[in-house]
Order: C-alpha cells, then sequence, then structure tokens
C-alpha cells in the first residue's frame, strides 16, 4: 500500500469499529470497488490493536472500577456489582468465541458485494426499529444473565460483513430494555475480550508466516486507528441521547443503495 492508502484505511477503521454502520464492510470495499492491494495481515493486526488501545483507554475508570470490584467480591467471596457485569461481559463473549472458531471459513466465504449490500440494508431497518421502541424508563444497566446472553448471541453473528458488531448488539440491547446510553457501554465494553481476541488470533498467524513488515506504515496504522477510534466513542456517547440511531440508520440506507446501484450497474 502506499501511505496515503494505509492513512484512509485505518481512519476508516478508527471511525467505523465503534459506530453501527459496519467496519468490515467500509474495509473490503476500497479493495472491492476501487482496486486498492490488500491491506495485509501485519496492517490488519495494527489497527485492530489500535481500536483496542482506544477503548481501553477510555474505559480506563470503567476497567479500573471492574477490577476492584471482581477483586473485592473474590476476597469477600460475595458478588457485588462490579463482580455482576464482569460475569455478564465473560457470558455474553462466549456464542461469539464458539461462531469464530466453529465458523470462521463460512464467514470468509460470505464476503462478497451482495451480501455486505443486504446487510448493510437489513440491519439498518432492524436498529430502526429497535431505536423507535426504545422504553421510556429505559434500564441503564444489563440486568440479568439472560439478557447478557442475548446481545453475546447477536454478537455471534457479526462477522457477517456489512452487520456491525457494535450496531447488531446495540440493536439487541435496545430490544431488550437498555438506554442508548447503556446499550453502547455494554457493546463498547464487550469489543475488548473480542477485539484482543482476534488481535492475537492474527498476531499468531503473522508469527508463522515469513513475511516482511513494513513497521513505519504498521506504526501509522496503529496510531491513526487509536486517534480515531478515541474521538469517535467520545462523540458517539455524547451525541447518542441527543440524535439517537436516525444519522447510523439514514447512512446504512444510502450506503445500502449506493451498493445496490453497483451490482445492478
Amino acid at each position: 500500500m502506499e501511505w496515503w492508502q494505509a492513512l484512509v484505511l485505518a481512519l476508516v477503521q478508527g471511525l467505523t469499529e465503534f459506530l453501527p454502520i459496519s467496519s468490515s464492510a467500509h474495509l473490503l470495499l476500497p479493495s472491492m470497488l476501487l482496486g486498492w492491494p490488500d491491506q495485509g495481515l501485519a496492517f490488519d493486526v495494527a489497527v485492530h490493536f489500535g481500536t483496542l488501545i482506544a477503548v481501553v483507554i477510555y474505559f480506563r475508570r470503567d476497567l479500573w472500577a471492574l477490577t476492584v470490584g471482581g477483586w473485592g467480591a473474590v476476597r469477600n467471596k460475595a458478588m457485588n456489582d462490579s463482580s455482576q457485569e464482569i460475569v455478564f461481559l465473560a457470558l455474553a463473549t462466549v456464542p461469539a468465541v464458539f461462531v469464530g472458531f466453529a465458523l470462521n471459513d463460512v464467514m470468509d466465504s460470505l464476503r462478497t458485494l451482495p451480501v455486505i449490500t443486504t446487510t448493510t440494508i437489513v440491519f439498518a431497518i432492524l436498529l430502526a426499529y429497535a431505536d423507535r421502541r426504545v422504553s421510556e424508563t429505559p434500564s441503564e444497566s444489563v440486568a440479568s444473565w439472560q439478557i447478557a446472553l442475548m446481545i453475546g448471541c447477536a454478537q455471534a453473528i457479526a462477522p457477517i460483513p456489512g452487520t456491525s458488531r457494535s450496531g447488531i448488539t446495540i440493536t439487541a440491547g435496545l430490544l431488550l430494555g437498555l438506554s442508548r446510553h447503556a446499550a453502547a457501554r455494554f457493546s463498547f465494553l464487550l469489543s475488548i475480550p473480542i477485539i484482543l481476541g482476534a488481535a492475537l488470533l492474527k498476531t499468531s498467524d503473522l508469527v508463522s508466516i515469513d513475511t516482511p513488515v513494513d513497521l513505519p506504515l504498521v506504526l501509522l496504522g496503529t496510531t491513526v486507528a487509536a486517534l480515531s477510534a478515541y474521538a469517535c466513542i467520545a462523540m458517539f456517547l455524547r451525541l447518542i441521547d441527543a440524535v439517537g440511531m436516525l444519522p447510523f440508520v439514514i447512512y446504512r440506507l444510502l450506503l445500502g443503495g449506493v451498493l445496490c446501484g453497483l451490482l445492478w450497474a
């Protein structure tokens, strides 16, 4: 890749990883539509670690509170709010891990323009429906293991290109009675083990192959992805209660329309 292509792709990764518009679809489209070269495994690892750094730094206080609370629960041999949330996050991660290992090859075969077009439109409509059904007295936290597990099951279909991991988990959270902020917060915290696991798996693949790595390009990707992802999380959580999901629904529908035009061209 040229450096400016790496800059664009890292920016796209950072901006779309946590918005409900599908980062995987946006990263596939430049190669599909513009003929850009494949970004390569090393760069893929770099931008994933960049977004991981961003979400960990943004939620550092939440993560510290969970750590302290979880240790307190172990020491006192009694559950508390923090240890309960840790259990819920772990439980919600299980379905995605299972699908990731069992159906990885199947998911890779779905990286096609018709699939991306369909999922972009279908899940936009589902997100709009969920956003319109937000309760007048929504819950500000995940209140039961059943809700956590259902959000986790929704996350398990996120590897289908165009779905959006954050989009489908926020949609599930809204349908299950969470507020917009609570659904987004749980979705972002839930992304940490998923992004970490994906980055580590890709790193193990990278170590096993003898391919030269362009270190300046990798560092550029990590830095740009981290900065743009942090800004994106901050903006999204500040605006979500005011603007809701409508702007993202409209964007997905417009993108789906463009992709439909390309399919029929």
